[in-house]
């Protein structure tokens, strides 16, 4: 029993899910179009204009979507074989994060890293924060991407950090370049959402 009296199975105390694949991504997307897609006139990341925007930070920062984006994320890469997750700040951090914790509360192992889009000039002037990366095999991840640029940045510094980059995978492929980019560079992509799937093509 909680302190307000309401019974709570010891599944949703450690965090776990009973729900599927399919109903998880079908929630995701239903939060994404409720809370990040904005209309009207924007300039891209790329530089490009569009005339909507999808702001992942509304979804991938919310307490109650992270878990789910987490999962949802696992589920994409099941197949993959990587130690540590992680890409360019800001936009692949709380991916990452929500990949870690959602890996821990089904009892696995994954670490996270944070690629700083240049290195720092004090400290330990370190380009990678967090879980070494050197030898290992890492995914690289993004919550959205236009033309690649961001994740391709972050695959860069990887690289040369010493660690095996296995594939990208990102939450929205907006079908603007961005995995024609990924592909050229001779890395695997996938996404789990199209822009299709959120009623925006």
């Amino acid at each position: 029993m909680t302190g307000l009296g309401k019974s709570v199975s010891l599944d949703t105390v450690r965090g776990v899910s009973t729900s599927t694949v399919a109903e998880d991504t079908a929630e995701l997307i239903a939060q994404i179009k409720a809370l990040a897609i904005i209309h009207g006139t924007v300039t891209l990341a790329s530089g490009r204009t569009a005339d909507y925007y999808v702001d992942m930070r509304r979804v991938t920062l919310d307490g109650a979507v992270a878990p789910i984006i987490g999962r949802v994320m696992r589920s994409l890469v099941a197949d993959w074989d990587f130690e540590a997750v992680g890409g360019l700040t800001l936009g692949a951090d709380p991916v990452a994060t929500a990949m870690m914790h959602a890996a821990a509360a089904a009892g696995d192992r994954l670490d996270a890293f944070v690629v700083r889009k240049q290195g720092k000039a004090y400290g330990l002037q370190r380009r990678i924060e967090g879980s070494p990366v050197a030898g290992r095999r890492v995914l690289a991840v993004e919550d959205t991407s236009t033309t690649g640029g961001s994740v391709l940045t972050a695959v860069e510094a990887l690289q040369e950090a010493g660690a095996q980059v296995i594939g990208v995978a990102v939450i929205v492929d907006r079908h603007t370049g961005a995995r024609e980019a990924v592909e050229a560079a001779g890395l695997a992509y996938r996404s789990a959402i199209s822009a299709h799937d959120l009623g925006l093509e």
